[in-house]
C-alpha cells in the first residue's frame, strides 16, 4: 500500500495544498493539489472556513502523514500574525485528525526540489511538473505544497521510513 503524504503551504488568505503517494521503490505519483481560497471577510471567519476547507481535503484524501512548512522570520509583523494563525489552524486539523506531521524550513523545501535553497516561484512549479509528470499551469501555492510533500518523502528514505528526526512536531 502507498504512503500518502499531504503537504500544506498556509496563508491567511490562499493554502496551498498537495498530495502524493511513495510507491515501492520511492517513485513518486500526483494525487491531487490545489488551493483554498478564503473569503475577504474578519480574519475569525476566514480561519474558520480553512479549518472547514482543510478537514474536508484530509476527509477526502486520508492521508499518512503531514508536511507543513516551517515558519520563517518576516519584516511585517502583522502579516507573520496571520501567517501564524492559519498555521494554528492547521496544526489543530492535523491534531484532530491524528496524523503525524513533519514541518520543513523553506530553503530545504527548494534545495531537497531544485537543487537550490534560492529558488524561485517559478523554478519550484517547474520542477514539481517534471517530477510529478505534471503538464499545464500549476498555481504557485498549489506547487509548493506539492514541493512540501515531495521534500517529506525525499527526507523519509534519507533519514529513514520510521525516523523521527528532520522536524517532526
Amino acid at each position: 500500500m502507498p504512503l500518502r503524504i499531504l503537504g500544506i503551504d498556509p496563508g491567511s488568505r490562499i493554502t496551498g495544498f498537495g498530495v502524493i503517494d511513495v510507491l515501492a521503490g520511492g517513485k513518486l505519483r500526483y494525487c491531487d493539489s490545489g488551493s483554498i481560497r478564503l473569503g475577504s471577510g474578519e480574519m475569525p471567519t476566514r480561519l474558520a472556513e480553512l479549518d472547514a476547507s482543510l478537514s474536508e481535503v484530509i476527509a477526502q484524501w486520508n492521508p499518512h502523514e503531514i508536511s507543513l512548512e516551517r515558519v520563517f522570520v518576516m519584516r511585517n509583523v502583522d502579516s507573520a500574525l496571520k501567517l501564524g494563525q492559519a498555521r494554528g489552524v492547521v496544526l489543530c486539523a492535523v491534531g484532530r485528525a491524528a496524523l503525524p506531521l513533519a514541518e520543513y524550513a523553506p530553503r530545504l523545501v527548494k534545495q531537497t526540489v531544485t537543487g537550490t535553497g534560492a529558488a524561485t516561484k517559478e523554478q519550484i512549479q517547474h520542477m514539481i511538473r517534471q517530477l510529478l509528470g505534471l503538464r499545464g499551469i500549476l498555481a504557485a501555492d498549489a506547487a509548493d505544497a506539492l514541493a512540501l510533500s515531495v521534500c517529506h518523502a525525499h527526507q523519509r528514505r534519507r533519514l529513514g521510513a520510521g525516523s523521527t528526526a528532520g522536524g517532526w512536531g
